[in-house]
């Protein structure tokens, strides 16, 4: 073969890409069950999402979760009647990651309103990894407050320990809380996990499965090992940047202008000092984290949501079977 014919070679990928109308007929029938104002309320900051996007890109994917989910509870059942055992409520785990600033908690939240609508699987909860960082008390005596979000900056044990306990069917499980406002997380408050059908756990290194730690007491486990399905929201890098800093821009006239607010310092920038701290902040941290730890995962998930330079889904991959 020559080089020529060896260049004119399909190279092999795992995923079935399709074209954003392609998707869209994959709704078929699905009702569309969300209203404007409602979309509203789920949108994150400077994001446009419409109904229409809602209908064709959205739909499709809850109307494919939904057919997973009730594959896995059947199966569930039909293990159950094999061992004698008497049914257990083992909620089926959506795993979620990407970039900062790139839409995750927003296809977190219209995911959750649209799979809560479908009759064999009401109750579903979302769960951030945020809530497993460390206290900023022990990241700064780590040395660590400038790799926040870093897979370092998390409490592994505790949020494996905390995958285990969900995917056991355990009552209650808990879930500390972060505050996005002083930055931490809130001591002695936490979000109740009470057997959903459904948990969305969305985080920057869900699909993470190296561990920078070494020794003996390396865990043998991942969080993605307990995901029945993931999602990779992606776009390209120059476009997530300028989302960043255009939701640093509103962030510094709204949640910043707060006295309690962890970035309060940053209220008071001029509108040109306050991109040139976003740019920094991203250039030294979300970038880096991004590039070094958080695309690296895009290929291990089931499903990636790419995005152009407006916000909106352009394609989506599927994984092949």
């Amino acid at each position: 073969m020559s080089r020529a014919e060896h260049a004119a070679q399909p190279i092999f990928s795992p995923y079935v890409n399709f074209e954003r109308a392609e998707w869209s007929r994959l709704r078929d029938a699905t009702p569309l069950t969300l209203s404007a104002e409602e979309l509203a309320k789920l949108r994150g900051i400077n994001e446009q999402i419409d109904l229409r996007e809602v209908e064709e890109v959205y739909l499709p994917l809850s109307r494919l979760l939904n057919l997973h989910v009730k594959a896995v509870q059947d199966l569930y059942e039909a293990r159950n009647t094999f061992l004698g055992r008497k049914p257990e409520k083992v909620p089926y785990i959506i795993g979620m990651a990407g970039s900062v600033a790139v839409g995750k908690s927003t296809t977190a939240r219209i995911l959750q309103a649209l799979l809560s609508r479908w009759p064999n699987h009401p109750k579903v909860d979302i769960v951030t990894t945020d809530g497993f960082l460390y206290p900023n008390q022990v990241l700064e005596k780590r040395g660590l407050m400038a790799r926040k979000g870093f897979p370092e900056s998390y409490d592994l044990r505790h949020l494996l320990a905390f995958m285990e306990e969900l995917k056991s069917g355990n009552p209650e499980v808990l879930v500390p809380v972060y505050s996005h406002l002083t930055y931490d997380i809130v001591p002695g408050e936490f979000q109740v996990i009470r057997q959903p059908d459904i948990v969305i756990v969305e985080g920057l290194n869900v699909l993470q499965t190296s561990s920078r730690s070494k020794g003996r007491n390396t865990p043998q486990l991942f969080v993605s090992d307990f995901f029945d399905f993931s999602i990779y929201v992606d776009a390209d890098i120059r476009a997530i940047e300028r989302w960043y800093v255009e939701r640093f821009l509103v962030l510094r006239e709204t949640a910043f202008q707060d006295t309690a607010s962890y970035f309060h310092r940053y209220a008071t920038l001029s509108r040109e000092e306050a991109v040139e701290v976003a740019r920094q902040i991203w250039k030294n941290i979300n970038e880096p984290n991004l590039t070094e730890n958080i695309a690296p995962t895009r290929f291990r998930a089931t499903l990636i949501l790419q995005k152009g330079p407006a916000h909106a889904v352009t394609n989506v991959q599927f994984r092949k079977i």
